[in-house]
């Protein structure tokens, strides 16, 4: 039986949606009574798309009579997630060419790693590209030449971005092609003391060089639970991939085998297939709540507090930081990876996956059953990839193998799920709470206040903070920087509360999955740009921040303070910041996903 909590947050996001949701639908419904969209192209139209393909697609994009499935790539070569994205384009031609429809690259996205921008001019940009992303996605759709298609993306904003642009399609079949984590490297305690010894002085340059190649050191994602691997869990969660799919490594003999069925599977979904299933039918609100909650039962990233609500309003559906609240409270921790443990995500993988996740959370009743899949049904998802004799097979999942790692039986890490809503006079912010000890829940400390994560950092190694502090890092929000997000900080703030000080962080910034031991109050809302309490903060001003009861507050009144102000975006105009100044004046707030399209 459904938990009367989930359904009643469900029924809230549907109730609040009905007038954005019908007017998304009735733009689908439009799209979708045209037609196959390739009628509306001219003979011009169709010479232009085969003049570049006269091998033995041809005659096939001419005609129009079997489907061409688009596709939308995010490759690069630079990044060790994407890299594997080089052959896909070649072996979906193939797999579908079996089917006798053809594909085509539809357009490239950009892929940028905040894990190369981390503390750069680079990752003001960062979350912009997550709607540009949609747009380039929306760009390469725009020829209405396909009858389906299949995003390759992985990483932290690349995978938001593409669901929001395959939603303005969302009348055509859509499905994610997945390619997996990296390898395990060094320990990810052994990566986090060596950054904490460099940042305290102990290392020097290229001991932490050296770790940090041997953290990451190979093609696939990085496998801590960060964004880019909460992206996954979550679309498979939504059913907008393969069950299973999620975490399969990109050198395991399943990969590949892997792509080639989600491509022959989309061609059946298309119009000219057996089983039209447009994306519109996927993306649902029981489905956002199922990825939501499994989000939760994981201890994903942080980021995904911006990234399911932009998503969700790309599909007309108005979700908030308090359907994720109530829903955090009845959704209990299964998962315990790093950085909320130990093991990484290969573990979980190992354990049983994303499969084995959503039975335990059936079996609890905090999961919708009644969804549509962009291949199947709920009951598929429950289902794993296995070989036999050299070919794929879905068998049933089974149960953890693990239980230190996943938890499929009774009882759990933590009776709550990773994510909670702080509230008080400071604004409204979020927090990962699964990563924190219980005796750093609480934390009653004075504000250091800095305007800038490199002024935390220069104060550090000064010696200016060696005491009990909340260090609040403002001027970081979406309208001010793009939200950056502030991961230099971490091995600073996990030295003092090594030394023994109780610290805790207070910023409008970001931090993402890789939220660790630190209680983070993140993307306080109002940022202080636009006059947020955090603005009218100074050095001294007693905080309680209380993550057990969900508050922090300023214990000292602001009333009469003159709010400091800070000329940000004299500061945006270096490595192509200047660029995005229309982005920093529209974006939405944090609460409302960061976003400059809605």
């Amino acid at each position: 039986m459904l938990n009367k909590v989930v359904a009643a947050v469900t029924e809230r996001i549907e109730k609040r949606s009905a007038a954005s949701r019908e007017a998304y639908m009735t733009m689908m419904r439009q799209q979708e009574q045209l037609g196959r969209d390739r009628s509306m192209l001219t003979c011009s139209n169709l010479a232009h798309v085969v003049a570049g393909n006269k091998g033995p697609d041809f005659n096939n994009l001419l005609s129009g009579k079997q489907p061409v499935v688009g596709i939308i790539s995010a490759y690069n070569d630079m990044l060790s997630a994407h890299c594997p994205f080089k052959v896909y384009p070649d072996e979906i031609k193939d797999a579908v060419r079996v089917k006798g429809a053809s594909a085509l690259v539809a357009s490239g996205v950009p892929a940028m790693c905040d894990g190369v921008t981390q503390g750069q001019p680079g990752m003001d940009m960062s979350l912009f590209s997550r709607d540009l992303i949609a747009q380039g996605v929306a760009v390469g759709l725009s020829h209405n030449v396909f009858d389906a298609v299949l995003l390759l993306g992985i990483c932290d904003k690349i995978a938001p971005g593409l669901v929001m642009g395959a939603a303005a399609f969302g009348h055509l079949p859509t499905a994610f092609v997945p390619a997996g984590p990296m390898s395990t490297g060094i320990s990810n305690e052994e990566k986090t003391s060596v950054r904490q010894q460099y940042a305290a002085g102990k290392l020097d340059k290229s001991a932490l060089q050296e770790m940090e190649c041997k953290s990451y050191h190979n093609q696939g994602t990085c496998t801590f639970f960060g964004t880019a691997n909460t992206n996954q869990l979550v679309l498979e969660a939504m059913g907008l991939m393969l069950p299973g799919s999620a975490f399969v490594p990109p050198y395991d003999q399943r990969r590949k085998l892997l792509t080639a069925e989600i491509a022959q599977r989309m061609v059946d979904r298309t119009r000219l297939g057996e089983n039209y299933r447009p994306l519109y039918e996927v993306l649902t609100v029981k489905n956002f709540v199922n990825g939501i909650c499994a989000w939760l039962a994981a201890g994903g990233s942080t980021n995904h507090t911006l990234h399911i609500i932009a998503m969700a309003r790309a599909a007309g559906i108005e979700i908030t930081w308090q359907d994720f609240s109530d829903l955090s409270d009845v959704v209990p921790l299964l998962v315990s990876i790093y950085p909320n443990a130990k093991p990484d995500i290969n573990a979980l993988q190992a354990a049983g996956g994303v499969p084995v996740l959503l039975k335990a959370l059936s079996r609890r009743g905090l999961i919708h059953e009644d969804v549509l899949t962009c291949t199947g049904s709920f009951a598929d998802q429950l289902t794993t990839p296995v070989l036999k004799d050299g070919e794929l097979k879905f068998v049933p999942c089974g149960e953890s193998s693990d239980p230190s790692v996943l938890i499929s039986g009774d009882g759990c890490f933590k009776e709550h799920g990773g994510i909670k809503v702080l509230d008080g006079n400071l604004g409204r912010s979020v927090i990962k709470i699964s990563a924190v000890a219980p005796e750093h829940h609480h934390v009653r400390a004075p504000a250091r206040v800095f305007d800038s994560q490199h002024d935390v950092e220069r104060a550090y190694k000064e010696g200016k903070l060696n005491g009990d502090a909340v260090i609040v890092v403002r001027f970081a929000g979406p309208a001010a920087a793009g939200m950056p997000e502030l991961h230099k900080l971490m091995p600073v703030l996990g030295n003092l509360q090594k030394a023994g000080y109780k610290v805790a962080l207070l910023t409008d910034g970001r931090l993402s999955g890789a939220s660790g031991k630190i209680p983070s109050a993140l993307h306080v809302c109002p940022e202080a740009l636009r006059g947020g309490p955090l603005a009218y903060l100074r050095d001294g001003d007693m905080i309680d921040f209380d993550a057990d009861k969900g508050t922090i507050n300023c214990e000292v009144s602001l009333e009469g303070r003159e709010m400091a102000t800070l000329d940000t975006e004299s500061l945006e105009q270096t490595y192509g910041r200047y660029l995005f100044k229309s982005c920093r004046k529209t974006v939405s707030t944090a609460e409302q996903g960061a976003t400059f399209l809605f």
